[in-house]
């Protein structure tokens, strides 16, 4: 892959991901005051209960992790209907 596409693709996949994210956390936004009928806790407010606090944490970070995840793969099928793949696919190995 010629070094514009790899550039192509990070500027592709990271607007994606930008508009990704920022639509995920307006939907967890609204799923949580619909749910408790009150705005998300802050994090850092003292104030805050640790358990709200927590579950606030956890429900944004699977909301934006998972849409990552979708628009990530989103992108990559893109890049393959034009037959290209997308750069850094393929298995990740870990080793401990």
């Amino acid at each position: 892959m010629e070094l514009t596409e790899k550039v192509l693709w990070k500027v592709y996949i990271g607007a994606v991901g930008a508009v990704t994210t920022f639509a995920a956390q307006k939907l967890i936004t609204y799923t949580w005051e619909q749910v408790t009928g009150e705005e998300p806790p802050s994090p850092t407010d003292p104030e805050t209960p640790w358990a709200t606090a927590m579950i606030w944490a956890l429900a944004s970070g699977v909301g934006i992790g998972a849409a990552q995840l979708v628009s990530a793969r989103l992108a990559a099928k893109h890049f393959a209907r034009q037959g290209q793949k997308a750069p850094g696919l393929g298995k990740v190995k870990i080793s401990m």
